[in-house]
């Protein structure tokens, strides 16, 4: 599989008026209608899709996320597209900047029917994959054997079954997440984790999850933007090398771990998504590697300044 083909679009900063990610304002219009919304999202699933790229994510709590694939979905008919979405976040927005607060999380069987529900009718059948949003090791699901077994009859059914995780606590939410069986076989198919330069720590676990047959995704390789926007020296440096930006150099190290089938990008139009796929002509050599490998920071560090990111 070619460095193209492992790339996918996430919808996290398209499906909703206001998000975290650092440069994502100056590519958007101001007010941010749905129309609006819905258009960008369309022209960068064009984009995308006319590069090669055949994975998209979305969320419940990504806005109208689904609502705009789902859309784009039946008026292009692509064909070869996986399509990923998360359970156990609900928008609670109502499509407003200043909201006080975005989303809500509940992981309960209730909510999990719920949102199934709901998504299956935005996506009409195009639904691949469905992942528990944010599991953590606190989550009531890993006690919640009814919730298990409501998720082990959507994989019996096709859909395959996942979990995206968040926060300093990663690699120990990966490593009970992948031992979790329902009637002897194992619940999960796909793991989606933060990984970029800066917050490495879940890396063991996911190649733990790789070799143990997930599907693996990552998700904010560029730090909700800031390694695009305000990049350490050692990324700048290896970017003046290639003579790429930085954002590329922070993908093409995602792209760099063997065991990531599918690496996601967060770009919000067409001219973002140009610049990020140049990470595809990217070839990282041990040197440039080994550069960047000291940037990360303590999970704990990392996660507390990305909980102080605005809503934009």
């Amino acid at each position: 599989m070619n460095a193209m083909q492992r790339l996918g679009i996430g919808l996290a900063a398209l499906g909703r008026p206001a998000y975290i990610n650092v440069g994502r304002a100056a590519e958007l219009p101001s007010k941010r209608s749905v129309p609006q919304m819905r258009n960008a999202t369309w022209n960068v699933l064009d984009a995308a899709y006319a590069a090669g790229i055949r994975w998209v994510d979305a969320a419940r709590s990504y806005g109208r996320s689904e609502e705009f694939l789902g859309g784009w979905l039946s008026a292009r008919a692509p064909d070869g597209v996986t399509v990923s979405s998360k359970w156990g976040y609900t928008y609670v927005g109502e499509w407003k900047m200043d909201a006080p607060v975005h989303e809500v999380k509940e992981h309960s069987l209730e909510r999990y029917q719920t949102q199934y529900k709901e998504t299956q009718e935005f996506l009409n059948g195009h639904l691949s994959v469905y992942q528990v949003h944010s599991l953590t090791e606190d989550s009531p699901l890993f006690e919640d054997r009814r919730l298990q077994e409501a998720l082990a009859e959507a994989a019996a059914e096709g859909v395959r079954v996942g979990f995206s995780t968040s926060g300093p606590g990663q690699a120990d939410t990966i490593r009970r997440a992948v031992a979790l069986e329902v009637s002897g076989q194992r619940l999960f198919s796909t793991v989606q984790s933060t990984w970029n330069v800066l917050e490495t720590s879940a890396e063991t676990a996911l190649r733990e999850a790789y070799d143990a047959g997930l599907h693996v995704l990552l998700k904010e390789v560029l730090a909700n933007g800031r390694l695009a926007t305000r990049p350490p020296a050692a990324v700048r440096s290896v970017a003046s090398q290639k003579g790429v930006g930085p954002d590329a150099v922070a993908l093409a190290a995602a792209l760099a771990r063997p065991w990531a089938g599918t690496v996601l990008i967060g770009a919000v139009s067409p001219a973002q998504l140009q610049a990020n796929l140049t990470a595809a002509q990217v070839a990282l050599d041990e040197e440039d590697l080994a550069l960047m490998g000291d940037l990360s920071v303590p999970p704990d560090v990392y996660w507390a300044e990305r909980s102080e990111l605005p809503w934009l």
